[in-house]
């Protein structure tokens, strides 16, 4: 066998170690172990060197142990790698939103959502960011867009209902909540809500009366 051929077979097995390193990395973290999966995810790296998958996995554990400057640096690697790496942006999003720059934190989960509208983590986050920046069309569309593929998805339906009555649009609202309520029965957060978007449209009405009576 020649050294050509060598090669040739040694890279599937290049690349099933890469994987296993991989995977190993991501239960690692998901048991808290960041020691243990930064070190699957750097030899990850040096396997596969234009892989986004490690880096991400990297920024990941930059941001459970609160190093955001690592994290950054990390899923911008990925970014860099993978131009359509929607978990890059999500991560380079959540490091922004930790470090309150909003703007960057709506702008980055917007270009993740983008690639990925079923990112229910970029969703979430995009929502708390339009939240603390009072801008709420974009959001609402993706929120929008998630329950066509996920209609009884309660976070989310909870979370459009908030945004519509922030937004003044109460009776959209009151009818999802009304939708949350029907799912779930005990779900208080919702229940609270409603009392209040009733309130503020027994209000409205009321102001509408008079209204109608000074003129």
């Amino acid at each position: 066998m020649d050294i050509t051929q060598e090669n040739t077979a040694e890279q599937p097995d290049l690349t099933q170690h890469y994987e296993v390193l991989q995977e190993l990395g991501d239960c690692y973290t998901s048991v808290g172990n960041y020691v243990q999966a930064q070190r699957c995810y750097e030899k990850a790296a040096s396997l596969g060197p234009d892989e986004p998958g490690p880096y991400v996995g990297l920024g990941v554990v930059g941001l459970q142990e609160n190093l955001l400057d690592d994290a950054e640096v990390a899923f911008r690697v990925a970014a860099r790698l993978d131009t359509n790496c929607a978990k890059a942006y999500c991560g380079l999003a959540m490091v922004a939103q930790q470090k309150c720059d909003y703007k960057q934190a709506f702008e980055m989960y917007l270009k993740c959502l983008e690639l990925d509208t079923d990112n229910l983590t970029a969703l979430l986050g995009l929502f708390q960011a339009s939240c603390q920046m009072g801008s709420f069309a974009k959001v609402i569309y993706y929120l929008q867009l998630y329950l066509d593929m996920h209609p009884a998805d309660i976070s989310v339906m909870f979370s459009l209902a908030a945004l519509y009555m922030k937004d003044g649009r109460l009776e959209r609202s009151k009818k999802i909540l009304l939708d949350i309520l029907t799912l779930d029965a005990g779900h208080q957060d919702a229940a609270n809500l409603l009392e209040e978007v009733e309130h503020n449209l027994a209000q409205t009405r009321q102001g509408s009366r008079t209204g109608v009576q000074v003129g």
